[in-house]
Formats: structure tokens, C-alpha cells, sequence
């Protein structure tokens, strides 16, 4: 595996790692804790979570295969970036209640956007 292949499998894998183990604490610590709207963002942050740290390891092994893209190395990125934007802003929301954290969210999402339109983008240019 070249150096960014493996970069964004590992990172994507510790991402995915951490999702379930944040999905598992929510779902037997945080259940009692929450009122169904905080715990139904939550759930939300961890959906995102997993399947952008899917897509984080579905970039490292497309790597293997274009490992000179610039486009697919801003994908991976990008998609970390919107993994800890995103989930990162709703995990806080539901768990602090703080609302303006929910600012944060739209630019985690834009990130998440603009991720798998990268990937899109290498894979035309390929």
C-alpha cells in the first residue's frame, strides 16, 4: 500500500472503531441520560460517523489504484474533516446542549459534501 492508501485505510479503520464504540456508549450509557431528542441526534452524529469512516478506507484502497490523485488525497480529507465537524458538533449538542455547537454542523456536512464529490472527481479524471 502506498503512503496515502494506507494513511486513509488506518485513519477510516480508527474512525470506524471509535463510531461504534461512541454508538455502543450512547445506546447503554446515554440512554437513560438523554431526552429522546438529544439521544435521536446522537444517533444521527454516529450514523454519519460510520458510513463516512467507510468511505475514509473506500479512499485509501481507491488510492491503491490512482495514487497520484490529488482529487482522491482532498476527498480523504475532506471526509475526516466532515467526520469531526459533523459528528463531533452533534455528539456535543446532545450531550451538553450547548445550541451553538449546532453552527458548527452545516460546515461539517459541507465538508462530508464536498468529500465524495472529490472522490467523484478523481475517478472521472482517472
Amino acid at each position: 500500500m502506498v503512503g496515502a492508501a494506507r494513511l486513509f485505510v488506518v485513519l477510516g479503520a480508527l474512525l470506524a472503531a471509535l463510531g461504534v464504540a461512541l454508538g455502543a456508549y450512547g445506546a447503554h450509557a446515554l440512554r437513560a441520560r438523554l431526552a429522546p431528542e438529544a439521544l435521536a441526534i446522537y444517533q444521527t452524529a454516529v450514523q454519519y460517523h460510520m458510513w463516512h469512516a467507510l468511505g475514509l478506507v473506500g479512499v485509501g484502497l481507491l488510492c491503491n489504484v490512482l495514487p497520484g490523485s490529488t482529487w482522491l488525497r482532498a476527498s480523504g480529507w475532506l471526509l475526516a474533516l466532515g467526520i469531526v465537524l459533523f459528528s463531533g458538533s452533534l455528539y456535543l449538542l446532545a450531550v451538553t446542549g450547548i445550541r451553538w455547537l449546532g453552527a458548527v454542523t452545516p460546515l461539517g456536512g459541507s465538508a462530508l459534501i464536498l468529500g465524495w464529490l472529490a472522490m467523484a472527481i478523481s475517478l472521472l479524471r482517472a
